[in-house]
């Protein structure tokens, strides 16, 4: 059996918040930052930094704006964030079905 190539799985989307923001995003389009917040139970700041780091890596736009007075600051998918998703997902399955006897 050929080891797994653990390179394969990327890192900045490998994480639980990540992994699950990018997930929510690839079914939604489009989520507001309080409905990803509920959505994964996560707080404000912990949102905040991962929603950062997908966005410097590409795989998230940001786009903030005004609901009336109040920020609506809203996340959405790039070309390049559903390519890397796909990856991903690809890269789990056949780290699974190689697990598979």
């Amino acid at each position: 059996m050929a080891a797994f190539d653990i390179g394969r799985l990327d890192d900045v989307i490998h994480g639980r918040m990540r992994l699950g923001i990018m997930a929510y995003l690839a079914n939604a389009e489009v989520a507001d930052f309080n409905e990803l917040k509920a959505a994964l139970e996560a707080t404000q700041g912990n949102l905040s930094i991962h929603l950062r780091k997908l966005e410097e890596a590409g795989y998230i736009a940001i786009e903030k704006s005004f609901l009336g007075r109040k920020p609506l600051t809203r996340a959405r998918l790039t070309q390049a964030g559903r390519d890397a998703f796909t990856g991903y997902l690809d890269a789990i399955s056949r780290l699974l079905d190689e697990q598979r006897p």
